[in-house]
C-alpha cells in the first residue's frame, strides 16, 4: 500500500522571513494572542471547513489542526463538519500526524492507494489537488460561542466584570493582563440552586501534553468539577475539557483552539438532604460549552475530588489553580 502524502504548503500572505518559527523559540507557553500570532505553529493551528471532492461528489468535512510543538502537528478530520456544527459523537473521524520539513511544508502521511495530494494554505483558504484534480477545498474559520459576552440579567450576582472592585469578590482575586481574573480563586458568595455564566481562555502550550496543557477547572459549589483544559482536537473524555470527572464525558467536545475565548453556561440544582443530613436526591446540571449543550440534565451521583465534599449547605464557585495561566472574565450567577 502506498503512502499518501498531504503537504500543506505554507504560502501565507505575510512575508515568510517575518514569521517566528516555534523551533527558534525558547518560549514554551504563550498567554498573549498577539505574541502567539508571530509563531508559525500557532498560525497553522485552527479549524477549517469545506468539501472533500471525489468523482464529482462533495462531502462536507471539518478539519482541526493542532500544534504539538517544534513544527509538529496533528490533524483531525470530521465527516459532516466540525464538532457541534454538523459532526456529532460517533460520526467518522480520522487522525494523522504531520511535521514541518526543510522546504517549508507541513507533511502529513496517510495510508492510501491513490498517490499524493498537495494542499496549499493561502489567505486562510486550503485547496488540495492530486495531479490536476481538485480533491478538497476548505476555509479557515474562527468560531465564537453564541453566549459570548452575555450580560448579567437584573438581580444577578456579578462575580467579575474586569474591575478591581469585582476582583474583591474572590479569595485570592487578582487581575492580570489588564482586566482578566487569574485562576485559583474562590468566590466569597455561596450558592445553592443557580445559573452561572463564565468566560475562560487557555494558554497556547504546544509542547505540553494531557493534564499539563492549559489545566484549570470550574467547580460548581466547590463540589462538582467541570474540567477546563486545552482539549482542542481530542476525543472528549471525562477528564478533558467539558468532562465531569468520574461521572460523565461531554456529549461533544466543543473545545476551541487555545487563546480563543470560550464559555460555560451552567444550570444547577443542588442535592437535597433530609433533616438528619442524609442525601435524598442527587444534584443535577445542564452545561453548555460555547453555546452547545454538553451535559443535559445530568444527575451528579457523587462529588468530584479536589475541593469540598457534598453537603446540604450553599457553597462557593471555585476556579481551580493547576499551575497553568488560565484566565477568566465576565463571571456572573443568578440564584434560583
Amino acid at each position: 500500500m502506498k503512502k499518501k502524502i498531504v503537504a500543506f504548503t505554507l504560502a501565507m500572505v505575510f512575508a515568510f522571513a517575518s514569521v517566528v518559527s516555534v523551533q527558534a523559540q525558547e518560549t514554551k507557553e504563550w498567554i498573549d494572542p498577539a505574541e502567539a500570532a508571530k509563531v508559525l505553529d500557532y498560525q497553522i493551528q485552527g479549524e477549517y471547513v469545506g468539501d472533500f471532492i471525489e468523482d464529482g461528489e462533495k462531502t462536507k468535512i471539518g478539519l482541526q489542526i493542532i500544534a504539538m510543538g517544534g513544527g509538529k502537528f496533528r490533524a483531525v478530520s470530521f465527516t459532516g463538519g466540525l464538532p457541534g456544527a454538523g459532526w456529532k459523537r460517533g460520526d467518522k473521524t480520522e487522525y494523522v500526524d504531520g511535521e514541518l520539513n526543510s522546504s517549508g511544508q507541513v507533511v502529513f502521511k496517510l495510508e492510501d492507494d491513490e498517490g499524493t495530494a498537495v494542499a496549499t494554505i493561502k489567505n486562510g483558504k486550503l485547496t488540495a489537488v492530486e495531479g490536476d484534480t481538485l480533491v478538497a477545498k476548505m476555509e479557515k474559520v474562527h468560531r465564537q460561542s453564541a453566549t459570548m459576552g452575555a450580560k448579567p440579567p437584573k438581580g444577578a450576582v456579578v462575580l467579575f466584570d474586569g474591575t478591581a472592585k469585582s476582583a474583591e469578590n474572590w479569595i485570592r482575586g487578582e487581575i492580570v493582563l489588564g482586566d482578566l481574573l487569574r485562576h485559583d480563586v474562590e468566590s466569597k458568595e455561596k450558592f445553592q440552586d443557580h445559573t452561572l455564566h463564565l468566560e475562560f481562555r487557555t494558554p497556547f502550550m504546544p509542547y505540553a501534553r494531557g493534564q499539563g496543557r492549559g489545566n484549570s477547572g470550574m467547580y460548581v459549589q466547590a463540589r462538582y468539577e467541570c474540567q477546563i483544559l486545552d482539549s482542542f482536537g481530542l476525543d472528549g473524555k471525562n477528564n478533558e475539557c467539558g468532562g465531569i470527572y468520574s461521572i460523565s464525558e461531554p456529549i461533544v467536545n466543543m473545545a476551541l483552539p487555545p487563546l480563543v475565548w470560550q464559555t460555560y453556561d451552567v444550570d444547577f440544582t443542588a442535592a437535597r438532604y433530609d433533616a438528619g443530613g442524609k442525601k435524598v436526591k442527587n444534584a443535577r446540571v445542564t452545561i453548555k460549552h460555547n453555546g452547545v449543550v454538553i451535559h443535559d440534565d445530568l444527575e451528579l451521583t457523587h462529588g468530584t475530588p479536589g475541593k469540598h465534599k457534598e453537603g446540604p449547605d450553599p457553597d462557593i464557585v471555585y476556579l481551580q489553580g493547576h499551575g497553568n495561566p488560565v484566565v477568566f472574565r465576565n463571571v456572573w450567577a443568578v440564584k434560583k
